[in-house]
Protein backbone atom coordinates (compact mmCIF):
# COMPACT_ATOMS: atom_id res chain seq x y z
CA UNK A 1 0.00 0.00 0.00
CA UNK A 2 1.53 3.29 -0.97
CA UNK A 3 1.83 6.24 1.40
CA UNK A 4 -0.61 8.40 -0.60
CA UNK A 5 -3.43 5.95 0.07
CA UNK A 6 -2.49 5.76 3.75
CA UNK A 7 -2.41 9.57 4.01
CA UNK A 8 -5.81 9.76 2.35
CA UNK A 9 -7.27 7.17 4.72
CA UNK A 10 -5.87 8.88 7.83
CA UNK A 11 -6.91 12.41 6.78
CA UNK A 12 -9.31 14.11 9.18
CA UNK A 13 -12.91 13.48 8.23
CA UNK A 14 -12.12 10.40 6.13
CA UNK A 15 -15.38 8.50 5.72
CA UNK A 16 -15.73 5.20 7.53
CA UNK A 17 -16.60 3.65 4.18
CA UNK A 18 -12.89 3.83 3.32
CA UNK A 19 -12.12 1.79 6.42
CA UNK A 20 -14.52 -0.84 5.15
CA UNK A 21 -12.77 -0.82 1.76
CA UNK A 22 -9.42 -1.35 3.46
CA UNK A 23 -10.81 -4.22 5.55
CA UNK A 24 -12.36 -5.77 2.43
CA UNK A 25 -9.04 -5.50 0.56
CA UNK A 26 -7.27 -7.10 3.49
CA UNK A 27 -9.71 -10.00 3.62
CA UNK A 28 -9.34 -10.44 -0.13
CA UNK A 29 -5.54 -10.63 0.17
CA UNK A 30 -5.76 -13.07 3.07
CA UNK A 31 -8.07 -15.34 1.12
CA UNK A 32 -5.62 -15.37 -1.79
CA UNK A 33 -2.81 -16.28 0.60
CA UNK A 34 -4.91 -19.11 2.04
CA UNK A 35 -5.89 -20.38 -1.41
CA UNK A 36 -2.25 -20.28 -2.50
CA UNK A 37 -1.39 -22.58 0.40
CA UNK A 38 -4.46 -24.78 -0.09
CA UNK A 39 -3.51 -25.63 -3.68
CA UNK A 40 -0.43 -27.51 -2.55
CA UNK A 41 2.22 -24.89 -3.11
CA UNK A 42 4.94 -25.59 -0.58
CA UNK A 43 6.45 -22.14 -0.39
CA UNK A 44 4.31 -19.32 1.03
CA UNK A 45 3.97 -16.24 -1.11
CA UNK A 46 6.30 -13.88 0.71
CA UNK A 47 5.22 -10.78 -1.22
CA UNK A 48 1.57 -11.41 -0.46
CA UNK A 49 2.28 -12.00 3.23
CA UNK A 50 4.24 -8.75 3.33
CA UNK A 51 1.37 -6.82 1.70
CA UNK A 52 -1.08 -8.32 4.23
CA UNK A 53 1.19 -7.22 7.07
CA UNK A 54 1.34 -3.68 5.66
CA UNK A 55 -2.46 -3.52 5.34
CA UNK A 56 -2.83 -4.67 8.95
CA UNK A 57 -0.35 -2.03 10.07
CA UNK A 58 -2.25 0.65 8.14
CA UNK A 59 -5.52 -0.37 9.78
CA UNK A 60 -3.89 -0.40 13.22
CA UNK A 61 -2.72 3.19 12.67
CA UNK A 62 -6.08 4.65 11.67
CA UNK A 63 -6.92 7.08 14.49
CA UNK A 64 -10.69 6.99 14.01
CA UNK A 65 -11.01 3.22 13.51
CA UNK A 66 -12.76 1.16 16.14
CA UNK A 67 -10.36 0.44 19.04
CA UNK A 68 -11.05 -3.30 18.89
CA UNK A 69 -10.27 -3.33 15.15
CA UNK A 70 -7.06 -1.37 15.71
CA UNK A 71 -5.89 -3.66 18.53
CA UNK A 72 -6.70 -6.80 16.55
CA UNK A 73 -4.89 -5.50 13.47
CA UNK A 74 -1.87 -4.55 15.57
CA UNK A 75 -1.63 -8.09 17.00
CA UNK A 76 -2.18 -9.73 13.63
CA UNK A 77 0.38 -7.41 12.04
CA UNK A 78 3.03 -8.65 14.47
CA UNK A 79 2.14 -12.26 13.64
CA UNK A 80 2.32 -11.67 9.89
CA UNK A 81 5.61 -9.79 10.30
CA UNK A 82 6.99 -12.83 12.13
CA UNK A 83 5.81 -15.06 9.30
CA UNK A 84 7.52 -12.85 6.73
CA UNK A 85 10.73 -12.68 8.75
CA UNK A 86 10.88 -16.46 9.22
CA UNK A 87 10.34 -17.04 5.49
CA UNK A 88 13.18 -14.76 4.41
CA UNK A 89 16.30 -16.56 3.27
CA UNK A 90 19.26 -16.62 5.64
CA UNK A 91 21.79 -13.86 4.99
CA UNK A 92 24.79 -14.83 2.92
CA UNK A 93 28.00 -14.73 4.93
CA UNK A 94 30.06 -11.73 3.96
CA UNK A 95 33.29 -12.29 2.07
CA UNK A 96 36.43 -10.58 3.12
CA UNK A 97 36.92 -7.27 1.33
CA UNK A 98 39.05 -7.44 -1.79
CA UNK A 99 41.91 -5.38 -0.36
CA UNK A 100 42.10 -7.63 2.69
CA UNK A 101 42.16 -10.73 0.49
CA UNK A 102 45.01 -9.27 -1.57
CA UNK A 103 47.07 -8.19 1.42
CA UNK A 104 46.53 -11.35 3.46
CA UNK A 105 46.12 -14.28 1.13
CA UNK A 106 44.68 -17.49 2.48
CA UNK A 107 46.71 -20.62 3.14
CA UNK A 108 48.73 -21.88 0.21
CA UNK A 109 48.09 -25.20 -1.41
CA UNK A 110 50.54 -27.92 -0.44
CA UNK A 111 53.00 -28.72 -3.20
CA UNK A 112 52.90 -32.33 -4.38
CA UNK A 113 55.76 -34.55 -3.22
CA UNK A 114 58.28 -35.39 -5.95
CA UNK A 115 57.85 -38.83 -7.43
CA UNK A 116 60.78 -41.22 -7.54
CA UNK A 117 61.16 -43.25 -10.71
Amino acid sequence: MNDDVLNELTAPGAPRARHAVLVAALLHLMSHYTMHRAHGRDQPCLKLASVIERHLTALARLPDADPVLRATCEQLSASWAGLVDSALPAPVPARRPLLERLLRPGPRKAEPAPTVA
